[in-house]
């Protein structure tokens, strides 16, 4: 991709005021250490007509400014604990331009993660405007800061920032990360258990791993509830359907048993409920496991009972036990996880969150992707742009494996 020019800018947030939380050092919680030490990256691609950059800008200043923990950085407090620092040192906005339209682009470019360390922009977006007028739009933040039910609601403040300019209405975030820091209810019967080992010793380099996209049609969904046969959400389904797939094509041992780290999302689990606009990460892993002749022999209405009841399983005994076991084990509950999760699974379904329908004041975008996933065996699934009322999984499968999935991944047979 021929870029004509391109520049880099430390975005700071806009203040009237002093934001209460300016200048504090914020603890990361359990819930932040126990997922993936990783960036997440997203594109979205946009036809023209679209905003200019500095509206954009303009909007993300605003927006920022109701989440300062995405313009802060990590840093270790006096007791030793790893934390974000609201310190307002903004956030990386790279601004390109590129020589080609939109059209005849293979792959929309997006912003590169640099290396860690305490001076890192925790968000990281990059703006590629293109000859036709087209934009692409590559964001990049860290896990431990936000889960995707938080940067869904940041990028809709963002959004409604850039669409209503100086009559932005903003919304109130709920940012104490502290309600989700310790037990504020007496002890509970241990419940949690870590998953250990969850993720399979490193055995494939990360360029070993190929990033598929499979997309399931809403008739191909609907067939799919009928094999089902009972009331099931198209989430639960289509996993069934996928861990059945992957499973055969992985050719594992009849005997050997095989999990899936389905992403369950807590605030409204926890007792008393964490509140929806709580900003930040509040999810834990629902565990269904089974050995893998069961998973290829199962009905589907079998496996996705399986799914389900793992899933009720969360509930709020099980987030006090993780808090309980946290306090004591904090270390233990770190996210070290190697890249590969063979002969496991882990889901997160982004079917709630409406990206595809992110509308900057053009209309919604044109594509919506998450590229170069990091772990072998990790699923996102999420509304397609494309299949009116269907489902994209991303999908990142072993080199070995994708041939036989991509055989077998469409058969209800």
């Amino acid at each position: 991709m021929e870029m004509t020019s391109s520049s880099s800018t430390m975005l700071k947030p806009f203040y009237s005021t002093p934001h209460p939380l300016a200048g504090e050092m914020v603890p990361l919680t359990l819930f932040d250490l126990s997922i993936h030490d990783i960036f997440v990256p997203i594109m979205l691609v946009y036809p023209a007509p679209t905003p200019s950059n500095e509206e954009l800008k303009e909007g993300l200043r605003r927006a920022v400014a109701l989440y300062p923990h995405l313009a802060g950085r990590f840093a270790v407090d006096h007791q030793g604990r790893r934390c974000i620092h609201i310190n307002n040192e903004g956030v990386l906005v790279v601004e390109a331009t590129v020589a080609v339209d939109l059209s005849t682009s293979s792959y929309p470019d997006r912003p590169l993660p640099e290396e860690h360390d305490a001076g890192v922009a925790l968000l990281q977006i990059k703006l590629n405007r293109y000859k036709c007028g087209g934009l692409a739009i590559g964001l990049a933040s860290h896990h431990f800061v936000a889960d995707g039910h938080s940067m869904s609601t940041f990028l809709t403040t963002w959004a409604s920032a850039v669409q209503q300019a100086r009559d932005f209405s903003p919304p109130s975030p709920f940012l104490d990360r502290g309600i989700t820091a310790v037990t504020r209810c007496v002890p509970t019967p241990a419940v949690f258990a870590r998953q250990d080992p969850y993720y399979a010793p490193l055995s494939l380099s990360p360029s070993r791993f190929n990033n598929i996209t499979v997309r399931f049609t809403a008739e191909f969904i609907a067939e799919l509830k009928g094999r089902v046969g009972v009331r099931s959400s198209t989430f639960q389904c289509l996993l069934a359907h996928l861990w059945k797939r992957i499973t055969a094509a992985r050719r594992l041992k009849p005997e050997e048993f095989t999990q899936v780290r389905v992403a369950v999302n807590c605030r409204g689990k926890a007792d008393p409920p964490i509140p929806l606009q709580f900003f930040g990460n509040m999810v834990l892993g629902a565990f269904p496991r089974l050995q893998v002749q069961d998973v290829l022999s199962w009905s589907y209405d079998r496996v996705v009972g399986a799914i389900r009841d793992a899933v009720a399983r969360i509930d709020g005994d099980y987030v006090r036990s993780f808090l309980n076991f946290g306090a004591a084990h904090g270390e233990e509950l770190t996210g070290k996880g190697g890249t590969m999760c063979c002969p496991n699974l882990e889901a997160d379904s982004w079917l709630g969150f409406r990206f595809h329908d992110l509308d900057f004041g053009g209309g919604p975008p044109a594509m919506f992707q998450v590229p170069d996933l990091p772990v072998e065996g990790l699923m996102v699934f999420m509304p397609s742009s494309v299949a009116r009322g269907g489902v994209d999984v991303y999908m990142s499968v072993a080199e070995d494996h994708v041939t036989a999935f991509q055989q077998i991944c469409h058969s209800l047979d």
